[in-house]
């Protein structure tokens, strides 16, 4: 167990230190307006400093999440990679915020399972535009299609990846426009 948590520590830390200027602004951009908005949603649990811990786990995890999703699904995962993956996105879309909760609040929130179902698509939608990338030969593919996927391959152009990209930020946008539209009326 020590060994698969010392590699997605490993290769979270190599993501980072590699991570693109087009992944980096758009956690930058998606992050501020997660921050910007909770207090226009209507949600009272979703204020400044959830918004703010659950957009930077989600950035941490997501992409290395799906890349485990999609290599169990092609048996090519052992269970306790698996396990640790669950209980990364899990703390990511819910205990996270339910231990916030707690905490502030003094209660354990109502709202934990509706908000596990939502964060949990925001996640998977932030994991696969995260794991967007262009490969010579390939073209545009998850970047954990690859076999050597935890690898870096220096081609990160935006442009290329765009219209990829597009349909990803545009639900993302139509499910956080939801809950401000709802707030607004």
């Amino acid at each position: 167990m020590k060994a698969v948590i010392y590699d997605f520590c490993e290769s979270r830390a190599g993501e980072h230190a590699r991570a693109t200027p087009w992944k980096l602004v758009t956690f930058a951009v998606s992050a501020t307006g997660m921050v910007v908005i909770a207090p226009y949603t209507g949600d009272p649990t979703w204020d400044y400093f959830d918004a703010a811990f659950m957009s930077i786990f989600c950035f941490a995890t997501a992409p290395w999440a799906m890349g485990v999703v999609y290599r169990a699904l092609r048996r090519g995962v052992h269970w306790r990679e698996l396990y640790v993956m669950a209980c990364a996105w899990m703390f990511t879309v819910s205990w996270s915020y339910d231990l916030y909760m707690l905490i502030k609040t003094g209660m354990y929130p109502v709202t934990w399972l509706a908000n596990i179902f939502l964060s949990a698509i925001l996640y998977i939608l932030a994991g696969m535009f995260w794991s967007l990338e262009y490969q010579t030969g390939r073209g545009v593919i998850f970047g954990f299609m690859r076999d050597d996927w935890l690898q870096a391959l220096g081609n990160a152009e935006i442009g290329k990846i765009f219209w990829f990209a597009l349909p990803f930020m545009a639900l993302v946008s139509v499910i956080i426009a939801a809950f401000v539209i709802d707030f607004l009326m």
